[in-house]
């Protein structure tokens, strides 16, 4: 992976000898879960090496266990910036609406800002579709997931009358996972019989598609995907936000959007890493692409 450090945003680097030590100590990214802790650090460790050029002050990463880690640091003011689920985003959001702010989207390589929640099973498995799953194991991944689980919840009993997601009233048990990546290796693995995760649906299914859970477990070799099949695919979800901690001074804020916004054109492979895959980087966003998502999570879930 690429380090150029050197090409950082000029108006950055040149306040990068300590300019911004006068107002932060340091800066804290969290990583929302999605794959193993050690593998998601990795990837952003080329983001908090540009952050400490950018800046001028330590970075420190967080991967914790689940999502509620990370909207938890946000709300306690112990993490400074992440990547958040449109889901995720809504339940800080309606927590504290004031503690973050939404200011980057992640665009794909069609130039599109959305992505699917994809149910899948293993073609050996016999399960086609979700008419094939009355009494198996469906797997989702975490509550705070708007693909692996907020979403799935309000489209999947659409599907058919019958249709709940309550154990043992249509399928015969919904179990949570803990994540995308556990999703994925329990379906593999034969653990339960489909789960849902996330990808943008775009590119080819080999491949894990474009970007997203898929593709990353794929990069792992975690999975092959001719041995996975495509049995439920959601309508188009926005794609979550980049937030800033509100509290931020302004330079900080201004420094570190314009940082990732730019990370594409500057180092394509750290931006793979970030993103979860191909994309064209991130354009500016704002509360309003999530208006509905916030709402959809308050009907469900209440918070």
């Amino acid at each position: 992976m690429k380090k150029t450090l050197a090409m950082a945003l000029v108006a950055t680097t040149a306040l990068s000898n300590g300019a911004f030590a006068q107002e932060i100590t340091e800066f804290r990214i969290g990583i929302l879960g999605g794959e193993n802790a050690q593998d998601r650090m990795n990837s952003y460790q080329c983001l908090a090496d540009y952050t400490t050029e950018a800046l001028g002050v330590e970075t420190k990463l967080f991967a914790p266990a689940d999502y509620n880690g990370v909207i938890q640091g946000l709300l306690g003011g112990t993490i400074d910036m992440a990547w958040l689920g449109a889901s995720a985003y809504a339940a800080t959001y309606l927590q504290d609406p004031n503690v973050v702010e939404p200011v980057l989207i992640k665009v794909n390589v069609d130039g599109s800002v959305g992505y699917h929640s994809i149910g899948f099973a293993r073609v050996d498995s016999g399960v086609t579709s979700l008419d094939d799953m009355e009494g198996k194991v469906f797997g989702f991944g975490d509550p705070n997931s708007t693909s692996g689980y907020l979403i799935p919840s309000i489209e999947i009993p659409q599907y058919k009358d019958g249709i709940t997601m309550e154990t043992g009233a249509y399928f015969g048990e919904v179990r949570f996972t803990g994540g995308h990546e556990q999703t994925i290796v329990a379906v593999n693995n034969g653990d339960i019989d489909a789960g849902v995760t996330w990808a943008d649906g775009q590119g080819n299914w080999e491949d894990g598609y474009n970007s997203g859970a898929l593709r990353k477990a794929v990069d792992a070799g975690l999975v092959d995907m001719n041995e996975m099949v495509e049995i439920w695919k959601s309508n188009v979800i926005p794609e979550g936000p980049v937030v800033l901690r509100t509290a931020l001074p302004d330079d900080v804020k201004a420094t570190m959007t314009a940082l990732v916004d730019g990370l594409h054109e500057r180092d394509a492979d750290c931006a793979y890493g970030v993103a979860a895959g191909d994309t064209l980087g991130f354009q500016p966003v704002t509360h309003a692409m999530y208006e509905s998502i916030v709402a959809a999570r308050q009907a469900v879930i209440g918070n």
